[in-house]
């Protein structure tokens, strides 16, 4: 199910799209790219920041995926690198963290003076409106909690999708990740309030965007908290039990341990991974070992940069400073 939130709407529940493997196949995407807009490598004219976002382009549609953590550094990139999002009606939020909200409502305040749709359907999982706080309880963290109701003013719709969904022909959500393998990629500084009280903050809103295309899945994570090998087994379930064609985005393994590093990569070696772009919270040794591990030559396996491209067809244009 899929929970729909809007300005001055009530609840509604409406089922899910296309949710079950079995299904009839859908079209598979025939032109896709996906732009990095933000992250921390960065040369020439662009900002670099610790955050992410991307534009996703799929046979004509637009998607806006996380926005960077500063108000302003993915509308600046957007200027330097000569784009826009005034026809960008979706956007998806992987998870809650302040470094992919954090040009949200800046960016939908300026696209919807022109044009109300502008960014003016937001994607988010289910848990990504409760309410979060340290360790020990001290402050709201969950900055979406109050700019929820700013978004919903501006005529603005939230669906909260607790299970996977199909935006477009070819193009999925993941919905939330089921966790069968135990790869903890979050900090474990955070709580997260339910029903039931406190808790570990395991960040169960994170989910990644899903691309079927004829020559595999393009994946497209934020941060990848739900860990890499569990969102690369919840897209082959939901869409198709395809090849890797590419991996791009946040997968958080910085500061992941030898043992860590080195199951993770035997994992993704059995899903044929084709290319790379690990940007934000990956790590540039973690590229390294990629391009190691997976076999996989330089220009196929590159330090995510501000204005990176990777095109069905062309593969990856990762920027002067990351070649």
């Amino acid at each position: 199910m899929k929970r729909i939130f809007g300005g001055g709407l009530m609840l509604m529940l409406v089922a899910a799209a296309g949710i079950a493997a079995a299904e009839p196949a859908a079209a598979r995407a025939k032109a896709v790219k996906v732009t990095v807009l933000s992250t921390m490598l960065a040369d020439g004219s662009e900002l670099g920041e610790w955050g992410f976002a991307a534009l996703v382009e799929v046979d004509g549609r637009r998607i806006l995926f996380d926005t960077g953590a500063k108000t302003d550094v993915v509308q600046k990139n957007l200027g330097t690198l000569k784009l826009e999002l005034g026809d960008v009606t979706d956007v998806v939020l992987s998870h809650w963290h302040w470094d992919h909200i954090g040009g949200f409502m800046p960016l939908r305040r300026e696209y919807a003076a022109k044009r109300p749709a502008a960014l003016g359907r937001t994607h988010v999982g289910a848990g990504f409106f409760d309410s979060r706080t340290g360790v020990p309880p001290g402050v709201e963290l969950n900055q979406m909690i109050r700019i929820k109701p700013e978004y919903e003013a501006t005529g603005g719709t939230f669906v909260v999708h607790e299970k996977p969904a199909q935006l477009a022909p070819g193009v999925w959500l993941t919905g939330p990740v089921p966790r069968k393998h135990q790869e903890r990629n979050w900090s474990g500084r955070t709580q997260r309030r339910t029903a039931t009280g406190l808790g570990e903050d395991t960040v169960p809103d994170d989910m990644a965007l899903v691309i079927d295309t004829e020559e595999g899945l393009v994946i497209v994570t934020g941060c990848g908290h739900a860990g890499v090998v569990n969102i690369v087994e919840q897209a082959r379930a939901v869409v198709r039990p395809a090849r890797v064609h590419a991996l791009i985005g946040g997968i958080h393994l910085f500061n992941a341990t030898e043992t860590a590093l080195a199951w993770t990569t035997a994992q993704l070696r059995g899903f044929g991974v084709d290319h790379v772009i690990g940007a934000h919270c990956t790590g540039i040794e973690t590229v390294y070992r990629f391009r190691a591990d997976l076999e996989l030559a330089r220009a196929k396996c590159v330090v995510g940069a501000v204005g990176a491209t990777f095109t069905l067809g062309r593969g990856i244009d990762p920027r002067a400073i990351a070649k």
